[in-house]
């Protein structure tokens, strides 16, 4: 098996993309991330895959929490945005503070406030545990935006 053949095969699974942000020592920092669950109800947990090669992740674990985002379907620049390594991502970005103090992005479908439970190791990828504090939704927000087979995707292309 090849990984261009693992990855075609895996970018079959549809998935959704959020923007992990946190606020560090010297302002906000974020990534896009969309190997993102839920993981457990009682306690409440999710799980997120980051890149080794990640420069925000060193400052999100050292913050206090983090937040997690879920991009609508108009957000794609965001999530372009948020995928890039290094420049200041929150530029002209709009957001305030979560209850946790973690960056919540502006029309964002949903939001949860995190700290981190546990890492593992998940080979070129950091497997994160984070404890749920706090969770928000929009109830007005346009669809989320998805990702399939390599390319952003809508709910409506589905049906």
């Amino acid at each position: 098996m090849t990984s261009s053949a693992f990855r075609s095969v895996l970018g079959r699974f549809c998935s959704g993309v959020t923007v992990v942000t946190a606020m560090g020592p010297t302002g906000p920092a974020g990534f896009t991330c969309q190997a993102f669950s839920s993981l457990s109800l009682d306690p409440p947990r999710i799980v997120l895959c980051v890149s080794r090669a990640s420069t925000s992740w060193p400052v999100i674990r050292s913050s206090a929490s983090f937040c997690v985002n879920v991009l609508t379907e108009e957000q794609r620049s965001l999530c372009e945005r948020f995928a890039r390594s290094g420049g200041d991502k929150f530029e002209g970005v709009a957001w305030t503070a979560s209850p946790e103090g973690a960056p919540r992005l502006e029309g964002a479908t949903a939001w949860i406030d995190c700290r981190v439970h546990t890492e593992h190791d998940g080979g070129d990828h950091l497997v994160v545990i984070g404890d749920v504090r706090r969770v928000g939704a929009s109830a007005d927000a346009p669809q989320p935006l998805l990702y399939y087979r390599g390319r952003y995707a809508r709910m409506a292309d589905a049906f």
